[in-house]
């Protein structure tokens, strides 16, 4: 529709409701540009609607040269842009044919990602450029036009099959049919147009009248036959379908809202009319304006339910029909409505598509993408690449603790602090709950060497405890010996406190058993060297250690030298006790549960209070290397103390670079190699000759030896 502004006012009784067709009207002729036939430019913006529905995002242009190709195309870019979509190309026909310009065309379309491309243009216009296009063979092109195309080759058929086109919406004329197929020469023997028209339609000659060229199906063939004008148009088929007529039934509905204009001016009453002083228009003598002003009031339904009405600015709302090519397997076209396009409708309700009646191309139900790129899946955010469309983008993966749980983000949100995202990265899961547990291989192994090593002291106690009163087992303080084999095996049972869900009595249990239980495993083994050290210095003449030698020696060094360690713990505990805490950031996707120290100064001063008691262990140790053998613990002492030393200062690199369970494993691996070092070092060399060499194990070879070393 547009409006009805009257242009010019004519001498001759004629008037134009559609700038093509005219009427007689009450022996005025009254030029009116009518817009009961669709503006073109709403045509492309329901093309741009039909690429949105589709979900196109990657889309062609070839339109016609001129102002109506070059508004079309503006208008149809604007909407397909703010509806997301790009244009991968867009070219103009021209008018003239140019070999340089049509190979220009051809390669943009033959070489372009775009699937679907858009014709705005007329017929006349694209059609001898879409036959040498069809010569292409382009496969897995989707056409969208303003208008069914016209065909004139197999080939076109075939490169159109699919396409889809947006046309004047049909309707029935009644009466209309009848009308064309009673049409005969002989009752309209005045209008040449008549006998132009049948020698077109037949292929004949009027012998009294020679019209213009003879064309049947695009060709000239031979010389025509006389027209007698009996033939019957209802047998030539060519207006079989009479009600496929668009154009035509425009023109009807214009004709249409003319007579209810004039029906409603002739229907006035004076004193109630539309004009100055109630005044009507007169019948015979009217002006062009005051048709306008009842063409403008006009409003009735048409026979297919079609309101026909004018807005304000001289327009009404056209409605479009979706048609879409099919080819059948003998050649033949079919035109199928697939939906509408109402512009009158709400955005979202304008467009009505049947899907399942689209046939694409090659009989496919499957509809063609067209896009730059595909889709970010979730757990991707878009990267535009510089320089080229929106459409045309990259998909990066989130980064570490960031989500996409959406198609085609633009950014990736981060999770909360105790979330992470799972392995699509679309979604926050809680975060894995990390430490040290018995059920897990490293766990396991470690509980079973921690109790099959406790076994090992027990064991050689038993053995000590059976062989009680051998020279070997008495020689060194036998019951500091059994005292120091109970705490050894204590500090291996300490070692699976440290494994199971930390707590707050387990945190402060930990560190203190093990440091106190170890510290006073080195106390025995510094008693042990001192009474050796004693023993010996005091049997030389006048020696003031004579007073020293006995029980309260050993007694004195073990638990002052353990009271100091115990002190050390209590004040820890009280002032800043361990407290297990959740640690959301050492790990990526983990939440570590592990024991806080409260103090790192407390924890390293409890650790190097042991290392004070092994140094000077290892000190006084070495100064008695030089006494009898057989009574001498020294050099095995040296040797434990060696083994403890480098235990625990590979210790401080790997627990300072470890966090988590594994952090807890180094510390108990370094409490179990070292009781390990402290038991093999010291006592299995004793089991050897207790159980293996019992004839070492006698007073005469303790004491053979004793004199040998003093030779």
């Amino acid at each position: 529709m547009g409006d009805a502004r009257v242009l010019t006012k004519r001498k001759s009784n004629t008037t134009s409701l559609d700038g093509k067709h005219e009427l007689l009207l009450f022996g005025k002729l009254i030029t009116m540009r009518s817009r009961i036939a669709p503006a073109d430019y709403l045509q492309a913006y329901g093309l741009a609607r039909l690429v949105a529905y589709f979900g196109w995002t990657w889309v062609g242009i070839l339109s016609q040269e001129g102002d109506y190709g070059r508004l079309s195309t503006q208008i149809f870019k604007e909407e397909i842009v703010d509806s997301g979509a790009c244009v991968a190309f867009s070219e103009i026909i021209p008018t003239t044919f140019s070999k340089a310009r049509t190979d220009q065309i051809l390669k943009a379309v033959k070489f372009s990602s775009a699937k679907v491309i858009a014709i705005l243009s007329f017929d006349v216009y694209v059609n001898p450029f879409m036959e040498v296009l069809a010569e292409l063979d382009l496969k897995g092109k989707i056409w969208i036009a303003l208008e069914a195309p016209s065909v004139s080759s197999k080939n076109l058929i075939k490169a159109l099959d699919g396409t889809l086109g947006l046309v004047i919406r049909n309707g029935k004329m009644p009466g209309f049919k009848e009308f064309v197929f009673s049409l005969k020469p002989s009752r309209f023997s005045e209008d040449p147009y008549i006998k132009l028209f049948w020698e077109e339609v037949f292929a004949c000659q009027w012998t009294e009248f020679s019209g213009g060229q003879l064309l049947v199906n695009g060709s000239t063939e031979g010389k025509p036959s006389p027209c007698s004008g009996m033939e019957n148009l209802s047998d030539t088929g060519i207006y079989s379908d009479i009600d496929d007529l668009r154009v035509t039934y425009n023109v009807y509905k214009s004709a249409y809202a003319a007579a209810h204009a004039l029906h409603n001016m002739l229907s006035c009453h004076p004193g109630h009319g539309p004009f100055a002083d109630g005044s009507c228009a007169s019948s015979d003598k009217y002006k062009s304006w005051q048709l306008l002003h009842y063409v403008r009031q006009v409003q009735f339904q048409a026979n297919i339910q079609e309101d026909i009405f004018f807005d304000a600015n001289g327009y009404t709302p056209p409605i479009y029909d979706v048609i879409n090519w099919q080819v059948k397997p003998n050649g033949l076209v079919n035109f199928i409505k697939v939906g509408s396009f109402d512009t009158s409708a709400p955005r979202g309700l304008d467009l009505v598509i049947n899907d399942s009646a689209i046939l694409w191309k090659g009989g496919s139900h499957q509809l063609t993408r067209s896009v730059c790129t595909e889709s970010c899946s979730p757990g991707y955010r878009k990267v535009e690449r510089r320089g080229e469309p929106a459409c045309c983008f990259d998909c990066l993966p989130c980064s570490a603790g960031e989500i996409a749980n959406q198609s085609d983000s633009t950014d990736c949100e981060k999770c909360p602090e105790d979330q992470w995202p799972n392995h699509s990265r679309d979604k926050c899961v809680p975060k894995e709950i990390e430490f040290l547990i018995f059920s897990e291989p490293m766990g396991a192994l470690l509980a079973s060497v921690a109790v099959t090593g406790s076994l090992l002291p027990v064991t050689i106690l038993l053995i000590f405890i059976k062989h009680q009163d051998t020279p070997i087992v008495k020689a060194n303080h036998r019951t500091l010996s059994y005292v120091l084999l109970l705490a050894l095996a204590a500090c291996y049972l300490c070692s699976l406190i440290f494994i199971g869900q930390p707590s707050i009595w387990n945190c402060m249990l930990r560190q203190a058993a093990f440091g106190i239980m170890f510290t006073f495993s080195l106390s025995c083994i510094l008693a042990k060297t001192t009474v050796v050290v004693f023993a010996f210095k005091a049997t030389k003449p006048n020696s003031q250690l004579k007073r020293c030698v006995g029980p309260k020696l050993p007694n004195s060094v073990v638990l002052l030298s353990t009271l100091l360690q115990v002190m050390l713990c209590i004040s820890w505990l009280a002032c800043w006790p361990p407290f297990p805490e959740k640690n959301i950031t050492s790990q990526l996707g983990k939440i570590i549960i592990e024991c806080n120290e409260g103090s790192t100064k407390a924890f390293w001063c409890m650790l190097g209070y042991m290392c004070l008691l092994a140094g000077i262990s290892f000190v006084i140790a070495f100064l008695a290397r030089k006494l009898p053998d057989s009574f001498n613990e020294a050099k095995y002492i040296t040797f434990s103390m060696l083994v403890c030393g480098s235990v625990w200062i590979s210790f401080i690199p790997a627990y300072l670079s470890t966090r988590g369970k594994h952090m807890v494993a180094v510390e108990i691996f370094a409490i179990l190699a070292s009781s390990t070092g402290l038991v093999m070092c010291m006592f299995v060399p004793k089991c050897y000759i207790i159980l293996l060499r019992p004839d070492m194990n006698t007073r005469e070879y303790l004491l053979g030896s004793k004199i040998f070393k003093k030779r």
